[in-house]
Order: C-alpha cells, then structure tokens, then sequence
C-alpha cells in the first residue's frame, strides 16, 4: 500500500494506535530499524528525527506486527487498518514467490 507522505495520513496512522491503547512516542535513541515497540506496555517508540514519510512507512512496518483489537477502532481507523495489514501480507507473500522461483524445467 503506498500512502502518500502528509500529515493528515500521518494522523489516521497514530489515531490507529491511541484507540487500540498504545502510548505513541518520537523519542532520540540508537534505534536499528527506527522504531522500538514495548509489547507488555503498549508503547511504540519512534525515532523523532524521521520525515513525515519516514514516519509513515515506519508506522505501517509496525501494525501488522502488533496485537490489536479491532473492536476498538472506530470503522475508518478499521478500514486503514485491514488496508495496511493486507497490503503488508501481499507483499510478504509477493517476496516469497521471488525468493524461491519455481525450479521445475520444462520438458
């Protein structure tokens, strides 16, 4: 899914997590990938030198990874939600598929 860079986006992102109850902060910090999640706080921490696209490519890396109720959203952040999630899904199943082409040879 490629969600353009705004900040409107950026908010339909981290209103996902405040209603799923995770505690969302940009803090500095030696982060690998630029995020950290603290599953048994629910607290992300995000690298608060990213972009706005930074931001957002880092927040739809993250939900699919993270247990969530979708109860708790209301239906647009569920509709952005199932979005993100499956689009994520189809690219992880589009990689596989390139990783391991077929070996079979045409007889």
């Amino acid at each position: 899914m490629n969600l353009k860079s705004t900040p409107n986006n950026l908010a339909k992102l981290e209103k996902i997590f405040e209603e799923a109850k995770y505690i969302l902060r940009y803090e500095k910090g030696t982060f690998n990938s630029g995020y950290c999640v603290l599953e048994h706080k629910k607290v992300v921490v995000i690298n608060k030198f990213l972009n706005v696209e930074g931001r957002i490519n880092t927040l739809m890396d993250i939900l699919p990874s993270i247990a969530l109720e979708e109860g708790y959203l209301t239906p647009e952040s569920q509709k952005l939600y199932r979005q993100v999630v499956d689009s994520r899904n189809a690219e992880a199943a589009g990689g596989e598929e390139e990783e391991n082409p077929s070996t079979e040879t045409p007889a």
